[in-house]
């Protein structure tokens, strides 16, 4: 599991090793939150600062740490660094990224999405998810400091985890390995520009 991960942090490097200049310019900087995410009680907060004319960095980090009713659980925390390359201004119009994200996850009695995570149904699954993908978005300036972000990424995402048979009674079953192909990434944001 550390050697995909490592091979994840690579794919950051050596993406980031075509952007002309790492300097940070402090006029431009924003904080943001996934509406999406929120939604859904996962508390989400995003810093996303210049590397270079029309290259950002966009940090994403997300957190769901609520058990809900009847048994079911959901927990998980995520962090999904992107390198944007803007096609207009940075923090205005179109951009395409490249990111990488990992994170644990404890889920148990519920039906996820496109069976990420083994899909455990009554069962709990708790471990490591790791994986890359490409975006494309836009963001759409509301005023000085507010702007409104949408974009859509696709990828990979591989989980290893531990298999229980139940939330309360904690019988360990096993280890798996699940891969997913796919939606990696969602986001309809509001920005507000710190800098």
């Amino acid at each position: 599991m550390l050697t995909k991960i490592l091979k994840a942090i690579t794919v950051i490097v050596i993406g980031g090793s075509i952007v002309p200049s790492l300097e940070v310019r402090a006029q431009d900087a924003a904080l943001k939150t996934n509406l999406f995410y929120d939604a859904t009680a996962t508390v989400s907060l995003g810093l996303e600062f210049s590397l270079a004319p029309g290259w950002t960095m966009d940090v994403l980090g997300n957190l769901n740490a609520w058990e809900f009713r009847e048994g079911r659980k959901w927990k998980h925390v995520l962090v999904q660094p992107e390198a944007r390359y803007w096609f207009g201004g940075t923090f205005s119009g179109y951009f395409f990224g490249m990111h990488v994200h990992g994170g644990t996850f404890n889920v148990g009695n519920v039906r996820t999405p496109m069976g990420l995570f083994g899909d455990p149904g009554p069962r709990q699954h708790e471990g490591w998810f790791y994986g890359t993908g490409i975006s494309f978005g836009r963001q759409w300036v509301l005023s000085d400091r507010w702007n409104l972000e949408l974009s859509v990424g696709a990828g990979y995402v591989g989980s290893d985890y531990r298999i229980y048979e139940c939330i309360e009674c904690g019988s360990f079953l096993g280890r798996a390995h699940d891969d997913y192909f796919g939606i990696t990434k969602a986001t309809l944001s509001l920005v507000l520009i710190i800098f």
